[in-house]
């Protein structure tokens, strides 16, 4: 999905009704302003980071046996 805004005049945006409604933002919603080299994104700000990150990348772990792995790690040190 790719939507055009317009900024104000006092550099205000209004994200469009088809974004809105296919993430979820209702009034008040926060969201995270990140500024890269040559663009902006905007991303909601998630209400619990943590809830958020929960099994992130678990398919690199599939197959491991982490009490085990953990062992080897600190055995290492």
């Amino acid at each position: 999905m790719a939507l055009s805004v317009t900024m104000s005049s006092k550099n205000q945006i209004v994200v469009p009704s088809e974004a809105r409604e296919k993430l979820h933002l209702n009034a008040g919603a926060q969201l995270l302003v990140l500024c890269k080299e040559d663009r902006i994104v905007l991303i909601p700000k998630p209400d619990d980071f943590v809830e958020r990150l929960r099994g992130l990348h678990r398919d690199v772990w599939q197959g491991t046996d982490v009490a085990e792995y953990i062992r080897t790690e600190r055995e290492s040190w």
